[in-house]
């Protein structure tokens, strides 16, 4: 993880495997794949290439933000995943402060699924330190839904909620929605994701509007949110706490992961949004 690992030491060394089901663990170098987990290499992004998503134009701090391990799973499950059409991914989200701002993820909406005009659901499950997702939605979604990179019509924003999750916590991206995930906490922030497989992120709209329709700022030894002003008109911000899905076998303390083994078809969802509910 260059530099940014000899920066932020706090969480390395963990293992994941109670909480993710996985035998997996957090090194300095990044994650470490046990027996029968095939190794992922991560792509990572940079603060020069994601300075976009930042308030101040000369946003300085740390350069590798994020790592991001695609399509991890068990040898013996690669079968039922690819018949399935899903993809489990785990990221891992150095702390620390970009121009002011907490570090985070660039932020994107998600495709439409041919057929349904609804875009896919994801779901996310904190491993290790605490993340804040932002979670938003476009006032015109209905009406001209995404159908590529950039395809969307208005910068305004009807709802607007944050969610704070920790290790065991399972957070629902619902359809319609974009969504930034930040680390405001001390340690390296650890989440896995569950997602259709021929998902591919829409990050236009991000990157024309300089990230979410909210940053948040640290402040002293607290945190301050404030509106991003190249929105048109925002929702004032929702706080919701995170919560179990136990229809879709998503229970807080029970790794996600392991739906694919014991109960796939509660996993169906994330391929049929129309099934979400």
């Amino acid at each position: 993880m260059g530099e940014a690992v000899g920066e932020a030491r706090g969480g390395f060394g963990v293992d994941l495997r109670a909480v993710s089901g996985l035998p997996l663990s957090l090194g300095e170098c990044g994650l470490v794949f046990g027996e029968g987990l095939s190794e992922v290499e991560p792509a990572c992004r940079r603060l020069s290439d994601a300075r976009y998503a930042f308030a101040a134009d000369d946003a300085g701090g740390i350069e590798e933000l994020y790592f991001m391990y695609r399509d991890v799973g068990m040898c013996e499950h690669r079968s039922v995943m690819r018949d399935l059409g899903l993809r489990y991914d785990v990221t891992v989200i150095m702390p620390g402060v970009v121009g002011g701002e907490f570090n985070k993820t660039v932020g994107h909406y998600h495709p439409v699924k041919a057929g349904t005009g609804m875009t896919y659901p994801e779901v996310y499950e904190v491993l290790h330190g605490e993340a804040t997702y932002l979670m938003q939605r476009q006032a015109a979604f209905r009406k001209r839904p995404a159908t590529s990179d950039g395809g969307r019509a208005t910068s305004d924003i009807d709802d607007a909620y944050v969610v704070v999750a920790r290790p065991g916590d399972k957070v629902v991206i619902p359809p319609g929605y974009g969504h930034v995930t930040i680390n405001a906490g001390g340690e390296v922030l650890v989440m896995a994701n569950w997602v259709a497989s021929e998902f591919e992120s829409v990050y236009g709209e991000y990157r024309a509007l300089r990230g979410g329709a909210y940053y948040l700022f640290k402040r002293g030894d607290g945190r301050e949110w404030a509106v991003n002003p190249n929105y048109a008109q925002v929702a004032p911000l929702r706080f919701v706490q995170a919560t179990d899905y136990p229809e879709f076998g998503l229970v807080k303390g029970v790794p996600m992961y392991m739906l694919i083994a014991t109960a796939p078809e509660k996993l169906r969802w994330l391929t049929h949004p129309k099934e979400h509910k």
